[in-house]
């Protein structure tokens, strides 16, 4: 015997049967930085992890990262090493503060964009939608 379902019901169970992740509207999640005091400098061992994960250039982004807090630092392997005592909670607003300006998209709200210049400018093109938004040169 077959039984007949009707489209709601067997739209229903589908949804049911879904993973939770698939109904968020955030599919970007950056990794927080995994950051610790050494000495009187502060050492972020996922550096160079965070700056892939976002599709960006390592060296431009800590430059962002330093000029934020005012300090001086080095990239050494995965890591970066900035001089001065500074928070986790302050490394990954900064971060946030990164993200917020230099990868997502302000029209659509995607991370799917890239740092292309034209002529003297730089722009934030968003390669879901297509927006171009000009950024400050790092």
């Amino acid at each position: 015997m077959v039984d007949y379902f009707d489209y709601n019901s067997l739209l229903t169970r589908a949804r049911e049967q879904l993973p939770e992740e698939v109904f968020k509207d955030v599919r970007f999640e950056i990794p927080s930085a995994d950051s610790f005091v050494e000495g009187n400098r502060t050492i972020i061992k996922n550096f160079k992890d965070i700056a892939k994960f976002m599709e960006r250039d390592p060296q431009e982004f800590a430059k962002y990262v330093m000029k934020e807090l005012g300090t001086a630092g080095d990239m050494e392997g995965v890591r970066l090493i900035l001089q001065g005592k500074f928070g986790w909670r302050m490394v990954n607003e900064k971060i946030q503060n990164y993200v917020n300006e230099y990868v997502l998209c302000p029209e659509c709200g995607k991370p799917d964009t890239k740092i292309v210049k034209e002529g003297r400018i730089h722009f934030l093109k968003c390669t879901a939608c297509g927006a171009m938004k000009p950024v400050k040169t790092l």
